[in-house]
């Protein structure tokens, strides 16, 4: 195994595209992501701002460039539980309780150091509704309950799409919060918003989507 760059950014894209039908669906983007920094992805509907998320992710295949992760070519398996990807689509099962659900997430990536369940539940503001089924949930609550994995899991890049969504005012601050702690505890952030972020760690590094 090569040994880990400690200059390297953890994320680097170069000349990064993705395919659809053979033809990009927006154009190549250069950018780099270090430990401590929020990235907000901007862009029209339609932009690829999605698509971007997922490809870091490692759900979609990189069409043209390259993706690099700690200097070395970002491989699925070898981050596994070092990127955390939360979208639109929240990745809850709705039968089970938010507990349940963490105790899943848990099982799959491991839990920082400290972090229980119950209190990680309280700290998003589901104090109450721990054992809910997640089908009887208010749209607020469930985007709640799937954030509480950015407290539970120790995932160091977060891909956020759109994480304000649903979410009342208390609820943005929280989600806020958790980008400042985060990034102040040496991780990053990517998250795609239409002006909900406010990141009192200086001015997010920008990038914009273009097709």
């Amino acid at each position: 195994m090569t040994a880990e760059n400690p200059t390297a950014p953890l994320l680097e894209a170069r000349a990064l595209s993705f395919l659809r039908q053979d033809e990009p669906v927006f154009a190549p983007l250069d950018f780099q992501l270090r430990a401590g920094e929020l990235a907000l992805v901007e862009g029209d509907n339609g932009s690829g701002k999605t698509t971007l998320l997922r490809m870091l992710a490692g759900l979609l295949h990189v069409g043209e460039g390259e993706l690099r992760w700690r200097g070395e070519p970002l491989q699925r398996d070898c981050c596994a539980g070092e990127i955390l990807f939360l979208g639109h689509q929240l990745g809850l099962k709705a039968d089970l309780s938010p507990r349940e659900n963490l105790h899943i997430a848990a099982g799959l990536h491991g839990g920082r150091d400290g972090a229980g369940v119950s209190a990680v539940l309280a700290d998003i503001g589901l104090r109450g509704y721990e054992d809910e089924p997640v089908r009887r949930l208010s749209a607020g609550q469930k985007k709640r309950a799937a954030l509480a994995r950015l407290l539970l899991l120790p995932a160091t890049l977060w891909l956020l799409d759109e994480p304000y969504a649903n979410l009342d005012r208390v609820g943005i601050a929280l989600v806020n919060g958790l980008l400042e702690s985060h990034t102040d505890a040496g991780g990053a952030a990517m998250v795609t918003s239409h002006g909900a972020v406010s990141f009192h760690g200086g001015e997010p590094r920008r990038i914009r989507m273009h097709e």
